[in-house]
């Protein structure tokens, strides 16, 4: 699975807008303390296949940083 090939993707990086925070205190514009500016999709068979995957990803090769977490089923 590669980050670069799109093997491995759910579905393709998808970039975000202006994020704004809601609790039970109400809603904040400001985005947050780690505000995320997208998101992808890959399927894995763990989080270890995961963080594989995002290690090869060339945002890296920016500076840039990647937060990886399992997406969770509601219901």
């Amino acid at each position: 699975m590669d980050c670069r090939s799109g093997r491995g993707r759910g579905e393709p990086g998808t970039p975000l807008g202006m994020s704004r925070i809601v609790s039970t205190d109400g809603v904040s514009d400001d985005g947050g303390d780690n505000a995320m500016s997208g998101f992808s999709v890959v399927r894995a068979d763990d989080m270890d296949a995961a963080l594989i995957i995002a290690k090869a990803c060339p945002f890296l090769e920016t500076g840039g940083t990647l937060e990886v977490a399992q997406v969770m089923t509601m219901g």
